[in-house]
């Protein structure tokens, strides 16, 4: 497996980033340990940030806690909306109406990080898009996400929607202690949908050594949003970057620091619970002019860029090393109970609709697309392709 060797760090306790050997990030970093909840490193931890896409990681959380409340299954149908159909890229392209079974909702949300979807599985699970955002931000305040609000599942820009990183590893803790059962979906190496193979951005899967989550994020003002997981001999870091110039460089950073994590002991006294609030909690940050206005538009992108032979590449640059499984998704199979947030509103449950063609909102160039075997079942179903 190809993997950079990074300048390893050997030292005990809680780490400022600010006191490292070398250049000091300029971005938010906490690195932590998911067992302990220890700190390992940390810089600018409370600063206010805009989350982007890993709004998203939310959007599951409260689903799960729907689930597990029996408020909706997982083969609950997720119907796409007027309103959810047009939201921007990144996205699935569904046409209102579509119907899906809320776990590949899901995995199209978390993988893809398709917006219309989140967006329908707001609406779906909370009864509407404001409705779901209370929800977010009331869960936020139980968890003790101080520095942080919502007001969309999906992530798409709003001075209103903010959040800090520290409060992203409060949250990121809840859902692997909670809902363990859905930690293999942080993992999914990429799609199939159709025909159509969509890999993961998250560039750590399937690259770095046991990285096995979680999610990525971008939006011109939030810069290159991701937090990345590993586990090793049983013990798993989990590192939150925030602010990184590229989809690449935010895969490095995150990759540097797990590699400095697990060099570490879990010694230290401060934790993700305990950490105390310091510096600047106020004023975001807003990285639009410095990471957009001059970036050709397929670089503003959550997608990871194409670069030029002659350019040098980082190792998650590099294609997988192995044939990638995918995971088999679409339309259709939602033979469940409607969501009760849609049951409560009076409106008739819906359940399989006839399925409509699939349409991306990026459709590959005719002979490009990887050559996809085995059918695009419904559920955890697996599929290879052959690149």
């Amino acid at each position: 497996m190809r993997h950079r060797h990074f300048l390893k760090l050997f030292s005990a306790g809680t780490i400022a980033l600010s006191v490292l050997a070398g250049p000091a990030l300029a971005n938010p970093v906490v690195v932590f340990d998911l067992g302990s909840g220890k700190i390992l490193q940390h810089q600018d931890a409370f600063k206010r940030w805009y989350p982007a896409s890993l709004s998203k990681l939310m959007t599951a959380y409260v689903t799960f806690r729907a689930l597990a409340a029996g408020e909706v299954q997982l083969d609950s149908p997720i119907k796409v909306t007027k309103h959810s159909a047009a939201e921007p890229p990144s996205k699935m392209g569904f046409k209102p109406g579509s119907v899906m079974r809320l776990d590949n909702a899901l995995k199209m949300m978390l993988v893809k990080s398709a917006n219309d979807i989140a967006m329908a599985v707001g609406e779906n699970v909370g009864g509407s898009q404001a409705a779901f955002a209370e929800r977010m931000n009331a869960e936020a305040t139980r968890l003790g996400m101080n520095g942080t609000h919502f007001v969309n599942p999906n992530g798409l820009y709003s001075p209103d929607q903010y959040t800090t990183a520290r409060d992203l590893a409060v949250l990121v803790m809840a859902i692997r202690r909670e809902f363990p059962q859905y930690a293999p979906w942080f993992s999914i190496e990429g799609l199939a949908v159709g025909k159509k193979a969509i890999p993961n951005y998250n560039l750590l899967i399937g690259r770095y050594p046991g990285a096995d989550g979680m999610k990525t994020g971008f939006v011109c003002p939030s810069g290159f949003n991701m937090i990345g997981s590993a586990t090793r001999n049983g013990r798993t870091l989990v590192a939150v970057v925030l602010g990184e110039k590229s989809a690449v460089t935010r895969a490095e950073t995150a990759a540097k620091l797990l590699d400095q994590g697990f060099d570490m002991p879990a010694a230290g006294s401060a934790t993700v619970a305990t950490l105390a609030p310091y510096g600047d909690t106020v004023s975001p940050n807003d990285m639009h002019d410095e990471v957009c206005k001059k970036k050709r538009p397929q670089e503003q992108s959550e997608a990871p860029p194409v670069v030029a032979k002659d350019v040098p590449k980082s190792p998650y640059q590099e294609k997988l090393d192995h044939v990638p499984t995918l995971i088999a998704v679409g339309l259709g199979g939602a033979t469940g109970p409607a969501p009760k947030a849609i049951l409560d509103q009076g409106a008739e449950e819906y359940a399989d609709v006839p399925i409509p063609s699939w349409r991306p909102d990026r459709p590959a160039p005719a002979g490009t697309g990887p050559k996809i075997a085995g059918s695009a079942a419904q559920g955890d179903q697996q599929a290879k392709v052959a690149n």
